[in-house]
């Protein structure tokens, strides 16, 4: 991996995070490079939710700094700000689809937001959104509620997608599938991940879609950095998370083709 600046499409410095006398995050560096997949994990309570959300903004260490493109997050005017956010999508763990709006006006409220398309145009970007994600049209006109929990990843993510971001946040977008719709949404983000030259930055707890899409295994426990590298560097640390998490009988069955028998 090149590692020079202009690769670096998040930098995080020295970040620490507490609320209350309850620190999450100590000394936490990191970089995301263009083309990546980064996944984040670590047990309940690790913090890596927290550093999916500050890497969107929605949150603020105390300490420290992430710079997306380039910039600081912390450190933007107004217009900065949007043109970031612009540059980036998220799919939230249960999708939060807005569950007043159709399908249709969920993925197209991102780009009226821009105000320089007009309804024509925005009706053909949702009805190519829905087609990368493989949601037939006829779905459209449906509100959340008419939507299986399949159907509602796959519409969250056509509204991620909607303004074409280089950078994609999931939020455990495999959560709640069973396995066979799990595969096949993992199957989706590969795809479009090659076809768009997306860099993903993912929080999962589920070890066969992490196996799968991972370029790089950031590992958070007791409040730091423990691990950071390809999965089968990550799984040499000797470390009890890491042991317990990708060494325990689940671990091993997940990840059986990586993990030699004791």
């Amino acid at each position: 991996m090149n590692d020079m600046g202009e690769d670096r499409v998040i930098e995080i410095e020295g970040l620490y995070t507490r609320f209350g006398s309850h620190e999450i995050h100590q000394d936490i560096s990191l970089s995301v490079y263009r083309g990546e997949v980064l996944t984040l994990v670590g047990g309940s309570g690790s913090g890596k939710t927290t550093l999916l959300r500050q890497m969107l903004g929605l949150e603020t260490p105390v300490q420290g700094n992430i710079k997306i493109f380039g910039y600081s997050r912390y450190d933007c005017n107004l217009e900065l700000l949007r043109s970031l956010r612009n540059r980036s999508g998220v799919l939230f763990q249960q999708g939060a689809l807005f569950s007043a709006l159709t399908v249709y006006d969920n993925i197209a409220l991102p780009m009226r937001e821009l105000h320089c398309l007009d309804d024509e145009m925005i009706r053909d970007l949702v009805m190519l959104k829905l087609d990368m994600v493989d949601v037939d049209p006829q779905h459209a006109n449906k509100r959340p509620a008419e939507l299986s929990g399949g159907m509602i990843k796959r519409v969250a993510l056509a509204r991620a997608l909607a303004l074409d971001p280089e950078l994609l946040f999931l939020d455990e977008p495999t959560a709640g599938l069973d396995p066979g719709l799990s595969e096949s949404f993992v199957e989706l983000i590969q795809t479009l991940r090659q076809e768009l030259t997306l860099t993903i930055v993912m929080v999962t707890h589920d070890l066969d879609t992490l196996a799968a899409i991972s370029s790089r295994i950031a590992v958070l426990a007791d409040q730091r950095l423990v691990g950071l590298g390809q999965l089968q560097e990550i799984i040499r640390i000797d470390h009890p998370f890491i042991k317990d998490f990708f060494l325990g009988e689940r671990g091993r069955n997940a990840l059986r083709h990586l993990v030699p028998p004791s």
